[in-house]
């Protein structure tokens, strides 16, 4: 009885210096649960935990929600970010254990429109409710009734572009520059 509590007191010390020599994962705490004696779990636990804690408050490790992880895909809509769907990664995948991709990917929004006015060489510039602003990319005659919009829908297109009708119009190719 004694070995053990003498153990336990020792592994009791252990999350702090070990904290600094592995990375903190959840893998960890998981793996505690395989172990069949009640002391050693426990104190794997407590190890376990202590290395997430002081990693979490070292701002080394967050957690981050299926809606977080969504509102980042939408507002980040029409940009180019590599490495956005490594955010959705069960270990470095993207997609779950299956395989299968662990976030649906948007392939269109849909906004409110700010404001609609023409730049220099006659493209639109299309500023919508969520922040975002788009460009016309190609030389398409948009009309719009009384010169406004009210609403955009975008949409992925072939080769990386992107497709927006205002109000339920005419298609048009935009890039995104805000």
């Amino acid at each position: 009885m004694r070995l053990a509590l003498l153990s336990t007191a020792v592994l009791a010390f252990v999350p702090v210096s070990l904290a600094q020599e592995e990375a903190a994962s959840t893998d960890a705490v998981y793996a505690c649960a395989d172990i069949s004696d009640d002391i050693e779990r426990l104190a794997c636990y407590d190890t376990a935990v202590g290395r997430l804690k002081v990693a979490e408050e070292a701002g080394e490790v967050t957690t981050i929600s299926r809606a977080e992880i969504e509102e980042v895909q939408r507002d980040s809509f029409g940009f180019s970010i590599p490495s956005l769907p490594k955010i959705a990664m069960p270990k470095f995948g993207g997609g779950d254990k299956d395989g299968k991709p662990a976030f649906e990917e948007f392939n269109e929004i849909s906004a409110g429109v700010t404001r609609v006015r023409k730049d220099s060489s006659g493209k639109l510039l299309v500023q919508l409710d969520n922040g975002q602003t788009w460009r016309q990319s190609d030389s398409r005659r948009v009309y719009l009734r009384g010169g406004e919009a009210d609403s955009a829908v975008i949409k992925k297109a072939a080769l990386g572009s992107f497709r927006m009708k205002l109000d339920g119009g005419t298609a048009f190719r935009v890039e995104r520059t805000k």
